[in-house]
């Protein structure tokens, strides 16, 4: 009966409005925030169009605010005229359905409605998925406003596909979802397409529902699962397939919606254990790496710290080691060997098999599964990896003390998390020493290639470059004499992160729905300077002088002013930077002489991993 209808309806109209006061916040639809000409710089018909019921949440006249709730529940009595005619909306749509659209204006991917908010009411407590509507759009004037490029995003997805159900909020997700997508191209969409996709979606909207989320996350919930399982690989998922998945990666989704992040774990208070009061054999390690340790030094270097971790822990741990590990399915093998063979920790150790390592962690929960990258955000997977910058001072201030003319090279790999800081941490090492140093910055991984000849045309000697700081004596890379080098110490990265398991600080460093990042340096043990004996002395000396002063916190590499190229003062606060601004750095201090290249100059293996974990390009001043 419509009348039993009107009055669930207004239960959960008055439901909503209670639940609305107890928070503080308005009890009605949202209305308009201004008058239109003053909202938009112009506004265009799209005409008749079926828009998502869930984004009708407004108004254009303030007092249908006394009428509806927030999800246009109806909350007037039962006796009133109101309640008459929604009942009479209501039979008419029992028996013939609704047919009249509705009117409505669009403002940032929220609906307005103008006339037919009853309508709306009725189909709504129905259950309608989406409504018939006459749409008016109002575009507003561009802006840095992080909702309005958003929104000038979702006009390029919109004049592609046509959709309107994918709602972000922040810059740069509707790039990523095309990503996520394989969709590398601007071209409009077939119709073939755009219906596949709209199925696929509603498919995971009601497998979403299901699990108790609130809609309006429903967009970063589906791109953070196409992005872990592949949309392509999902297509012909059942909705209980699709709603178990979900409940796996219920973190990495809290974490979006959240925006929590990453949390940075900076020191290492683990304390070394007793290692003759666990069980030999307790804890098994697997490593899996995507080249090998013959033909990559970065594979030798983590193979080397996986020996010492099995050789130096008494017998505690048991080491396993896959290698040329590339493809999803190669992984997905890798892991479920290891998971066979007893382990229980198992170490991705390369950027490119994070989403690998968060598919496989929701598969095996009970396994803790690391991956060697920096400033991810999905909970299930911890990374780590070391923190360089205070190395990098200390031999930006050796090359300060060496130069005669100022000139120092500079040769980066990617610009990626912590990259920009080493660069800018050694040019505030030479400054310290050498008011007159300049940095001069190429990079390795461009398409036209020649970085350190470009920097030895220039008459060049002393330049930093593969974490190496050498002097040039020709034109040959075999004629450079290396003075300083880095070193990272992996084994006593692993040992430390293996002792969270054994003693149980592991739970301790949950940081709820935020990512855990271990990140390490100097004061921890992960990375140390080596100095050559062609070093003279005083730079010999200085470095063990600079050295300590890190490791005691009596020197920070940032602190105090800093300007960028521009000449613009991008933190001055009387404090050293916080960790997770120096992490993202996206800009160049003023000594440094060079850029950050766009994505395109850099060759395609270099694309993906700046993909995974490139900075965002500081816009041009």
């Amino acid at each position: 009966m419509p009348s039993e209808d009107y009055h669930k309806a207004m239960r959960q109209g008055l439901k909503e409005v209670k639940a609305a006061q107890a928070l503080g916040e308005e009890t009605g639809p949202r209305t308009l925030p201004d008058a239109p000409e003053k909202l938009a710089v112009r506004r265009e018909s799209l005409g008749l169009a079926e828009i998502p019921v869930e984004q009708i949440d407004g108004t254009c006249n303030h007092l249908r605010g006394d009428a509806f709730s927030r999800g246009f529940y109806p909350i007037l009595p039962a006796d009133t005229e109101f309640a008459a005619k929604w009942s009479a909306l209501c039979r008419i749509h029992l028996e013939e359905g609704i047919r009249d659209p509705v009117k409505v204006v669009e403002y940032l991917n929220h609906f307005y409605v103008m006339e037919g908010h009853k309508r709306v009411s009725v189909l709504k407590y129905f259950g309608a998925i989406t409504i018939p509507a006459t749409v008016t759009r109002l575009l507003p004037k561009p802006s840095d406003d992080p909702e309005v490029a958003a929104y000038y995003e979702f006009l390029d997805f919109y004049k592609m596909t046509g959709l309107n159900f994918i709602v972000f909020r922040q810059p740069g997700e509707y790039p990523e979802l095309l990503e996520a997508l394989g969709r590398s191209d601007s071209d409009a969409w077939s119709a073939e397409d755009i219906y596949s996709f709209r199925a696929f979606f509603y498919m995971f909207r009601d497998a979403y529902l299901r699990g108790d989320w609130d809609y309006t996350g429903i967009s970063l919930a589906f791109l953070t699962y196409i992005k872990i399982f592949g949309y392509q690989e999902s297509c012909g998922k059942m909705p209980s397939q699709i709603c178990e998945e979900l409940s796996r990666i219920r973190p990495e989704i809290q974490n979006r919606l959240e925006n929590a992040g990453t949390a940075l774990l900076l020191e290492d208070d683990v304390k070394k254990p007793r290692f003759s009061f666990y069980t030999p054999g307790r804890v098994c390690a697997a490593f899996i790496h995507d080249s090998s340790a013959a033909a990559s030094k970065w594979v030798y270097s983590h193979e080397y710290g996986r020996h010492i971790l099995e050789n130096f822990t008494d017998g505690q741990v048991r080491t396993l080691s896959y290698e040329n590990v590339r493809t999803d399915g190669e992984v997905d093998q890798a892991v479920e060997d290891a998971v066979r063979r007893g382990a229980n920790v198992i170490f991705t150790t390369t950027p490119k098999l994070l989403l690998s390592s968060v598919r496989q962690a929701a598969l095996h929960p009970d396994v803790k599964i690391l991956n060697c990258s920096l400033n991810t955000s999905y909970p299930s997977v911890r990374t780590y990896y070391p923190r360089l910058y205070g190395a990098k001072f200390i031999k930006g201030a050796i090359a300060g003390t060496l130069t005669r003319d100022g000139c120092i090279g500079y040769v980066a790999d990617y610009p990626t998390y912590g990259s920009i800081a080493s660069i800018n941490a050694f040019a505030q090492g030479a400054r310290m020493v050498n008011a007159n140093a300049r940095i001069y910055l190429d990079w390795a991984h461009l398409r036209d290639g020649g970085a350190v000849g470009r920097l030895q045309a220039q008459g060049i000697v002393y330049i930093d470059y593969l974490d190496r700081l050498a002097a040039s004596t020709g034109t040959q890379m075999g004629n450079r004499h290396n003075l300083a080098l880095i070193q990272t110490h992996w084994g006593r990265l692993y040992q430390s992160l293996v002792r969270r398991v054994m003693e149980g600080s592991w739970k301790q460093e949950d940081q709820g729905s935020s990512a855990v990042n271990y990140w390490w340096g100097m004061e921890q043990g992960v990375v140390s300077v080596l100095c050559s004996r062609r070093l003279p002395t005083g730079p010999r000396r200085l470095a063990g002088v600079l050295r300590e002063a890190l490791k005691a916190d009596r020197l920070d590499p940032f602190y105090g002013v800093l300007m960028d190229q521009s000449g613009r003062v991008v933190y001055g606060d009387d404090a050293p930077m916080p960790a997770d601004r120096i992490l993202s750095m996206n800009w160049l201090l003023t000594s440094v002489e060079g850029r950050i290249p766009q994505f395109k100059e850099f060759t395609e293996k270099a694309q993906e991993l700046i993909k995974l974990q490139g900075v965002e390009r500081q816009s041009e001043p």
